[in-house]
Parts: C-alpha cells; sequence; structure tokens
C-alpha cells in the first residue's frame, strides 16, 4: 500500500490530523524494550518484543506525520523512558541512548526529553519545559507496553514480566486536566488501553483517548511502514 495513501487513511480513520491551535505542544512518550534475556524466557510464540527500536521506530515515524499536518507554531516533545534503553543497550553492547538521541539531530523539529520516573513525566505534562501556563498540550501518545490499568515503562526491564516503572491510572489524579487544550488528540498504541485506562484519563484529564480493546501488534511493521498494527480480535476504541 503506498505510504501516502496509508497515511491519508489513518487520518480518516482515527483522526490523527491535529486541529487544534498553533503555539501549542503536543506529546509523544515511549517506553523502554525487555531485555532480551528475560524475552528468551518466554515460549518463541510468546516472544513479542525482540527488536529494541520497537517504540522508538514507530514514534519517530508518527512525530513525523504529526510534523506535516500539524498547524505551524506546534511543539513536538519526545518523552523517553531512559532507563530501559540504558539496560537494553547494556545487554546489547550498544549505545541505544546515544542512538535515540540521534532521532531529533536528524529531525530537528523534535524535542527529546528523558525522563526516569512517574512524577518527571507528570511534572512534564502538568509544567512542560518552563511553566505551562500559555502552551497548551494539543496531543498526547503513547508507544510500549501497557495492561489495562497501565503504561509500563520497564516492562520485562528490570523484572522478568513485570514492571517497577508505569503510569497507573489512579496516578492519574496527578496530572492537571488544565494543560490540555479542549480539542487535545489522546491515543495510545499500547495493549488495553480501553478497557479501563481510556476511561480514568478522560475523568482525570477531561479529554479522550482512543485505545486498543486487545492487544497491539509491533511485528512486522516494515510491513506497514512502521505503524503498530492489532492483533487478532482486538479493535480501536474512541
Amino acid at each position: 500500500m503506498p505510504r501516502l495513501f496509508l497515511s491519508t487513511l489513518l487520518l480518516l480513520t482515527f483522526g490523527f490530523a491535529v486541529n487544534a491551535a498553533a503555539d501549542t505542544e503536543y506529546l509523544v512518550v515511549s517506553g523502554g524494550p525487555a531485555v532480551r534475556q528475560f524475552e528468551d524466557l518466554r515460549r518463541p510464540g510468546e516472544q513479542h518484543d525482540r527488536w529494541w527500536g520497537n517504540f522508538i521506530r514507530t514514534a519517530r515515524v508518527r512525530m513525523q506525520e504529526i510534523h506535516n499536518t500539524a498547524p505551524a507554531g506546534t511543539r513536538i516533545t519526545w518523552l523517553v523512558y531512559r532507563d530501559g534503553y540504558v539496560r537494553r543497550g547494556a545487554a546489547d553492547h550498544q549505545a541505544l541512548t546515544a542512538n535515540v538521541e540521534s532521532v531529533p539531530k536528524a529531525y530537528p523539529y523534535i524535542h527529546l526529553v528523558w525522563f526516569r520516573t512517574t512524577d518527571e513525566l507528570i511534572h512534564y505534562i502538568n509544567n512542560g519545559a518552563s511553566g505551562r501556563s500559555g502552551l497548551k498540550i494539543s496531543g498526547f501518545e503513547y508507544f510500549g507496553h501497557s495492561n489495562k490499568f497501565s503504561f509500563m515503562f520497564d516492562y520485562s526491564s528490570d523484572t522478568y514480566a513485570t514492571s517497577t516503572a508505569w503510569l497507573h491510572e489512579h496516578d492519574l489524579r496527578k496530572i492537571s486536566r488544565w494543560a490540555f487544550s479542549g480539542k487535545a488528540y489522546c491515543q495510545s498504541w499500547g495493549c488495553h488501553t480501553a478497557e479501563s485506562f481510556s476511561q480514568a484519563w478522560k475523568r482525570a484529564t477531561g479529554t479522550k483517548m482512543v485505545g486498543a480493546q486487545g492487544k497491539t501488534d509491533y511485528s512486522d511493521m516494515h510491513l506497514r511502514d512502521w505503524h503498530v498494527g492489532l492483533s487478532s480480535g482486538a479493535r480501536w476504541v474512541r
């Protein structure tokens, strides 16, 4: 399928075109990958996080789309969970943090912000780089592991098959609903978000979050122009 046609189809299907006013900030969050030694403990058919860049390449492609469709003056900020790439880089003997930092060098409109804790992420959402008084959030998208209740930034990174760094739906009350513009577009590209987290997000922020009912699919993304898919039986819920 031609790249232009697919991008247009995504815009029409999910409302990806940014329609908020200019001089806003669009946040894209990337969680970290599993450490390979933990993925190797899974049966072959259950291994789903083999490549370190699952949540990096998809976010980068999405930020390119946002840049091409957003009003002039929209700031694109990319928040990346650093410890996940430090751990995976040590295991793979690669400088993965440097690989991540190469993205804004190639695409200067992307502003990279590393975070290490949930509180750091929430603080940025609420305050931005220097206070959010006049710079509302016009969009928020998440690429990473998740379950129905949480974004899991380090799933199978520090501890096998679990997470020690997450944004749970109970944490959402710490987020200021005044940080978001009235027409902010929000989407999670993680698994199961629509089953509970999306509703909690709406209550906390006043904005709807598109999410998956069921599992998302990060495999064979090169066949989909690096867009996240859905597993069998899953669907997007607006």
